[in-house]
């Protein structure tokens, strides 16, 4: 078998910037065959200018010049039913070329399609639901459902019972985690010891409405007025913007009247530096399923507080010491206060999980993973145990 990749364009300020990266390191350590996919990129700025997770122009450009690639391949019969084909997003521009070819191929040359979903319109707080495209959103899903040999990965559990409610139909698999390179990341930095790091609090997450920022503003009045020493900081990888301009505008009168630091256009090792000398990186996300800020956080040695919501139980291993009650600042704040006092002994655990998920795709991929296989009438039942 082998595998072509389908990566994401790189982008600063995001994960996509290592991704590929991680992935064929993963691969050369497993000796996979594979072949990366190449896409061209709009231009030079690897910066989101329209949009919010990625750009809206770049990701469609990339995108669409990708497919391109594959379709070549496809063409020239180099790709067959015993290679896999690997999509980082379930959203790929130009993805109908795909059934609209495979369903016209000779099955000697299927191979099958691995799609790793990371919300969309199954999510009821994604950024799609904000925008207004839900709808077609909803049809391309149910496009990708139906193109020959396709699997979805899902990157949680949670994420299954989404998937189920919208009565997907292609064999799903879960894959507890989001792609990361644990080495990697703390070859970047040097960590301080946890007591000698400023005694700071960083929100690592966009400043969209789905993640809360109102919570997290309110959060820091009223810590500040029991402990005054700590800090609060906002990092961002481009200029602070949202899906909605009052958060900005709260942010930064918050910051004139100092009680919190904004730092922005953060370059991916100004952003390490700044978490391997900070105490807690906090999350009050709506919408997150699995974050790759907490693995990069917890890599780097900083204690990680998040709401018990969604995907987080699992990927905390249901740690309460380390999840507080949705929506509740006063459960927040107390463990808060703990969390900045002592690093927790769980820490590095998280990191250490999430940094075997492309090792869990590769399963999958070779047929070793079946017990990540979520189609039956069970699927529910490994909700509740923790992963590791």
């Amino acid at each position: 078998m082998k595998i072509f990749y389908m990566g994401l364009e790189s982008y600063q300020a995001r994960y996509t910037y290592q991704l590929t990266d991680w992935t064929t390191r993963a691969y050369d350590k497993r000796g996979v065959t594979y072949e990366v996919i190449p896409g061209d990129t709009i231009d030079d700025s690897e910066a989101i200018v329209t949009g919010q997770v990625l750009d809206a122009h770049g990701r469609s450009y990339f995108g669409m010049s990708q497919m391109m690639n594959l379709v070549k391949k496809l063409k020239a019969g180099e790709i067959t039913s015993k290679d896999a084909i690997f999509f980082e997003d379930m959203f790929q521009p130009g993805m109908e070329s795909l059934p609209y070819i495979l369903q016209q191929t000779p099955e000697k040359y299927r191979p099958t399609i691995y799609l790793r979903c990371l919300a969309q319109a199954i999510d009821p707080d994604d950024f799609v639901h904000v925008w207004g495209m839900s709808k077609w959103m909803s049809l391309y899903e149910q496009m990708c459902n139906e193109i020959p040999n396709v699997v979805i990965l899902a990157s949680n559990e949670e994420m299954v019972a989404n998937m189920k409610i919208a009565n997907w139909k292609a064999p799903i698999y879960v894959i507890s985690g989001l792609s990361f390179g644990k080495e990697e990341v703390q070859s970047r930095v040097e960590q301080k010891p946890f007591m000698e790091r400023k005694n700071r609090v960083v929100f690592g997450a966009r400043w969209d409405q789905e993640k809360q920022p109102q919570f997290f503003m309110d959060m820091i009045t009223k810590f500040k007025e029991k402990h005054p020493e700590t800090e609060f900081a906002i990092c961002q990888g481009g200029p602070l913007r949202s899906n909605n301009d009052y958060y900005v505008k709260e942010a930064k009168y918050l910051e004139k009247q100092g009680l919190l630091t904004i730092h922005e256009n953060l370059k991916k090792n100004e952003y390490y530096g700044i978490l391997a000398d900070s105490r807690v990186l906090f999350n009050c996300a709506l919408q997150d399923w699995t974050s790759n800020t907490v693995s990069e956080a917890d890599a780097l040695g900083c204690n990680v507080l998040f709401p018990a919501y969604r995907s987080f139980p699992e990927v905390f291993a249901n740690d309460h010491t380390r999840l507080y009650v949705p929506w509740s600042q006063e459960d927040a704040m107390a463990k808060l206060e703990i969390l900045l006092s002592k690093p927790s002994p769980s820490m590095g655990k998280i990191s250490d999980w999430t940094n075997g998920t492309i090792d869990r795709m590769l399963d999958i991929m070779t047929g070793k993973g079946e017990q990540w296989r979520r189609d039956g009438p069970h699927y529910r039942t490994p909700v509740s145990e923790s992963k590791y």
